[in-house]
């Protein structure tokens, strides 16, 4: 009986659990934690991760890229050597090795230790109220296996993957239901508006200088439904500028000190949902 009772509340469980997932209101307007908290804790960490959420946070982006064998890590660099105690190409090392080494102590001794995650291990802790921006350094394969990762997880009403042609073109294959935002940005004007409304992407990334043009800019994305980040500043005059441009999302390396200025804008501290 108490056997019946566990694997019905499993079930009840995997059951709902994509329900709830769906149902989550995101947040239409806030700041993004490049990289996590980085200012304050070693990027694509999960104590940059941690402090992103524990502030308030709207959005946290981090970036992923295949080890050796595969395995979908947390680095923005094509090599380990500014962000840990190792040297090497990512792509040439496997998870075992990247995972013997210290990604904490170049940031400050309190952090001796930290590792590398792997992306799995992001999506287990992740409440499901924010937004998850997840930028890929890879091609088809790369998109594909974090598209079906997503899927898997019940993540996909709240991740999106920051792409390139290729990549894009292999996260679409493995998940018709997966958000985009296209990091193609041509000129970075109103030619990459242009491309973004028309490949149906979900999220654009602005960035250079602010410029009046973003007014019309944002005009036309909003119209389509795609939300707009912009990359990026620290500045509070420069976040009032961009809001006022209808920029939905500034990416933020302070994101502890961006969330103090936060309510002046009328944006609220997240509070997780798990």
């Amino acid at each position: 009986m108490v056997r019946k009772l566990f694997v019905y509340s499993m079930l009840l469980v995997l059951a709902v659990g994509p329900v709830l997932a769906q149902n989550t209101e995101m947040p239409e307007k806030g700041f993004c934690a490049h990289r996590g908290a980085m200012a304050t804790h070693p990027e694509n960490t999960i104590p940059a991760i941690l402090e992103a959420i524990r502030v308030g946070a709207q959005m946290i982006e981090l970036d992923v890229q295949f080890s050796r064998d595969t395995a979908m890590v947390l680095m923005h660099d094509a090599t380990v050597d500014r962000t840990t105690n190792g040297s090497g190409a990512v792509a040439e090392l496997t998870l075992s090795e990247l995972r013997s080494l210290d990604a904490g102590s170049w940031k400050d001794s309190r952090f001796s230790g930290t590792r590398i995650p792997v992306l799995e291990e992001v999506l287990d802790l992740m409440p499901r109220n924010i937004w998850l921006n997840i930028h890929l350094r890879g091609g088809q394969s790369l998109g594909s296996s974090v598209a079906r990762l997503l899927e898997e997880k019940g993540r996909t009403h709240q991740a999106f993957l920051a792409v390139q042609e290729q990549s894009r073109l292999g996260a679409r294959k493995a998940s018709a239901s997966i958000l985009i935002c296209n990091m193609e940005r041509l000129s970075g004007g109103e030619d990459y508006v242009t491309t973004t409304i028309g490949m149906e992407a979900n999220f654009i990334q602005l960035r250079g200088a602010i410029r009046n043009e973003f007014k019309d800019y944002t005009a036309d994305l909003h119209r389509k439904g795609i939300k707009v980040n912009y990359f990026g500043t620290d500045e509070p005059e420069a976040f009032r500028t961009l809001f006022e441009l209808g920029v939905d999302f500034p990416l933020v390396n302070d994101i502890a000190a961006a969330m103090e200025q936060a309510e002046k804008f009328g944006i609220r501290r997240i509070k997780p949902i798990y």
